[in-house]
């Protein structure tokens, strides 16, 4: 089988290069991190000029007609610097709920002005509860004349202190913990009743927790069906896991580069480090477990849009699996290999591996997949 990009596939996969290549060293992302949105508004922009935040959607709402493919190539890009701009919750998330379960009037509402740029989405479904478990949901959504009154709580919600619309898990129907019952509702950020708590996390990207207190919202403002939301979930959790895979795949190749590198020139008993054939052993196990990710994220993006479920279902689980493992293997045996400074802020290094570290427990830990895997 051909796993070669085409064309434009390839164009896109340079600009992005690219783009990370000049704009993302480690002291430019120092500073993104650091200033008051955690991201670089001039980047978005550009992002959007490009046309990446469209490259997934249909050019009837304001993208070029591309697929998971184009969100792998962009994701596996931004991986390799560590890029922070919310493209991950706004377009990968919230941009595929819109797509997926809104309908005609609500996906020419908000993905066009996704696409340029105007707008972010976030996407809010972990409760303090739930862990791992997206159909563990308290969160109240009451009906109240033609609308709905929504009460409840969001955590960890990715980038949901800048968001201008956040998709909200609610429970319409059943106990906390039954699969139905479940829907989906865009929120305006700003409506009466929505509180937001923005904080840092360890790999430097942004989060809040999210407070709804009896936040009316319009009929409108379903996604999906009432009380068929979940499916809507497990998809974008599935389309989420492809691109993280892809994410991760960058990451884990560029460790790979920086620590092949580093044993190059950096000096012991009056040879380089990678002349210790012990060593060179160690970057041989890593590269392989390098490319067995790259192939369990493509296989992963590549049926998404199967219409086998079961065989969708367990390419997904097997690449967070494989990825789960290789990110910590990789990610320890590069800081081992660095030494001590390995650790230290200083070291892209670190940085590249407090990464790999959240997009494990992100959807599911690697133990998690591991578990359910038999049963798809």
């Amino acid at each position: 089988m051909d796993f070669s990009l085409n064309e434009e596939q390839q164009l896109l996969k340079d600009s992005v290069d690219r783009f990370v290549r000049e704009n993302y060293g480690l002291a430019d992302r120092r500073k993104l991190v650091a200033s008051p949105d955690g991201f670089g508004r001039d980047n978005w922009r550009i992002m959007a000029e490009l046309g990446w935040l469209g490259a997934a959607l249909p050019e009837a709402y304001g993208g070029t007609g591309g697929g998971p493919v184009e969100t792998m190539v962009i994701m596996e890009g931004f991986g390799r610097g560590l890029v922070v701009e919310p493209y991950f919750a706004s377009v990968v998330l919230g941009g595929s709920l819109i797509l997926q379960g809104g309908t005609d009037a609500a996906r020419r509402e908000i993905l066009p002005p996704l696409a340029e740029g105007r707008i972010q989405l976030a996407f809010g479904f972990a409760e303090r509860q739930s862990r791992y478990d997206l159909f563990d949901v308290d969160t109240k959504a009451a009906k109240s004349g033609s609308g709905f009154v929504l009460s409840g709580h969001k955590g960890v919600v990715l980038h949901g202190g800048g968001a201008d619309k956040i998709v909200v898990s609610a429970r319409t129907a059943g106990a906390r913990r039954e699969k139905a019952g479940i829907t989906l509702f865009v929120v305006d950020a700003d409506a009466a009743g929505v509180s937001r708590r923005a904080y840092q996390t360890i790999d430097g990207l942004r989060a809040a927790e999210v407070a709804l207190e009896n936040v009316e919202v319009p009929a409108d403002a379903v996604i999906g069906s009432v009380d068929g939301g979940m499916p809507l979930i497990e998809d974008a959790a599935r389309r989420g896991i492809a691109a993280l895979a892809a994410e991760a795949v960058g990451i884990m190749d560029t460790m790979q580069s920086l620590t092949n590198d580093y044993l190059k020139t950096r000096q012991q008993f009056g040879r380089p480090l990678g002349k210790f054939q012990a060593l060179q052993h160690r970057m041989v196990d890593i590269l392989i477990a390098c490319e067995e990710s790259r192939s369990a994220a493509l296989i992963a993006t590549l049926r998404l849009d199967d219409e086998d479920a079961s065989r969708r279902d367990k390419a997904v689980a097997a690449a967070k699996v494989k990825i789960g493992q290789s990110a910590r293997f990789i990610g320890q045996s590069a800081i081992q290999l660095h030494g001590g400074m390995g650790m230290t802020d200083e070291m892209q290094i670190s940085h590249y591996f407090k990464r790999l570290t959240m997009i494990d427990l992100m959807f599911g830990d690697h133990a998690y997949h591991l578990k359910r895997y038999p049963a798809l």
